[in-house]
């Protein structure tokens, strides 16, 4: 008799991975809260207080509200918006300068003086 090889690889599906995300893996509840929070933000002072029609009114929150649900519904480089807000406000307060002297230039000698930094005496 012969015997039979049975496969048993098995393809992993698509959305394997995409547990604790909303409407179908799309969005996580993060980005999802954020977009919440960003248009209810902006979204009522537009309502409320802009003294135009009805139809303008309406034309100015969509073409601010959308884009910035979007935005933070999806995010930035994987990141929520307001984690990538943090990343730049972190980044610029730590960034350093560089200084670089360049090759062959005849630099004045107050230029290469390093500045001594004063030392409170206690």
């Amino acid at each position: 008799m012969e015997e039979k090889e049975f496969n048993t690889t098995f393809a992993i599906p698509a959305n394997y991975t995409d547990s604790g995300k909303i409407f179908g893996g799309m969005l996580e509840p993060r980005n999802a809260v954020e977009a919440l929070i960003l248009i209810l933000a902006i979204g009522y002072p537009e309502l409320m207080l802009i003294p135009m029609a009805t139809t303008i009114r309406i034309v100015v929150m969509t073409v601010t509200l959308i884009p910035i649900g979007i935005l933070a519904a999806m995010g930035i480089d994987g990141n929520s918006l307001f984690q990538y807000a943090g990343h730049i406000i972190c980044y610029l307060a730590h960034r350093r300068k560089l200084h670089l002297r360049r090759v062959g230039y005849k630099y004045d000698q107050r230029q290469l003086r390093k500045k001594k930094s004063r030392k409170k005496k206690a």
